[in-house]
């Protein structure tokens, strides 16, 4: 090639690149097992939403249906309206603010959940118990049927539970006692799901009364029974997951 002499400028089509250029910039995408945590927690968010839907419209319609008749009220509508409120709603609730896809509790802080779990739970254990205690003391003859049996197993189970809540309360200051904490912890969670379990069979079988189903209808009955067991199955799932983690973590160790 003669002296002074530069090859000639290549040019290239500008969208071209362009094109390239966007190619080599693009974020990442994410992996298959990160779309499918994502996908997982939205599924599991949408369960808890239709939960609280599933609680509002259950325990609306059996406070209406308590209170037909108009203030004051009797024995046996007080019973229903503190066992619903104290067990389906109070300790549905307490429930469902550990979980970490609960909308109202999913941005508290551990201390400030655990706290609200508590209140919850003694709220709703004092109102449910003093319903129980109300019809108890209105009736000569008791845990002659299924809806008073379970009523029985569910109060044991939750009075056991409040007791052994403050046990897991203050289970970080027993660390020096090796297995009790975590011992109370799994303890209590099996208890609460014994308990809260037992209540939603207990008002399945409520539902299930002829005066129940003569004012509300025997379809409209049966739908408010599948939503207390859609309800009842979401609220206790969480509780499972961590029952399971926290014995397999235990028994790992020991």
């Amino acid at each position: 090639m003669p002296p002074n002499v530069t090859d000639p400028p290549i040019y290239h089509d500008p969208q071209i690149v362009f094109n390239e250029t966007e190619k080599n910039h693009q974020p990442p995408t994410p992996s298959s097992a990160a779309k499918d945590v994502y996908n997982l927690n939205i599924f599991q968010s949408s369960l808890n939403q239709l939960a609280h839907i599933l609680i509002g419209m259950t325990v609306g319609v059996i406070l209406l249906f308590a209170l037909r008749n108009g203030l004051p009220v009797g024995a046996t509508p007080q019973h229903i309206i503190l066992c619903v409120l104290g067990y389906h709603l109070l300790m549905a609730q307490a429930i469902l603010s550990l979980s970490p896809h609960n909308g109202w509790s999913s941005r508290l802080k551990l201390v400030h959940k655990r706290r609200a779990h508590w209140i919850l739970q003694v709220l709703g254990s004092g109102l449910a118990l003093a319903g129980c205690f109300i019809k108890i003391l209105d009736k000569s003859v008791h845990w002659e049927t299924l809806h008073g049996r379970f009523a029985l197993v569910s109060m044991v189970f939750t009075s056991v539970s409040m007791v052994n809540g403050l046990v897991s309360l203050y289970a970080n200051e027993l660390r020096g006692l090796r297995l009790l904490p975590s011992l109370s912890k799994l303890t209590h969670i099996c208890f609460g799901i014994v308990g809260f379990s037992a209540a939603s069979i207990t008002l399945c079988y409520g539902l299930d009364k002829a005066f129940f189903r003569s004012w509300a209808s025997d379809n409209f009955t049966t739908a408010i029974i599948v939503f207390v067991a859609t309800f009842t199955t979401i609220i206790i799932i969480n509780p499972f997951i961590t029952f399971f983690n926290k014995s397999r973590i235990l028994f790992r160790n020991n």
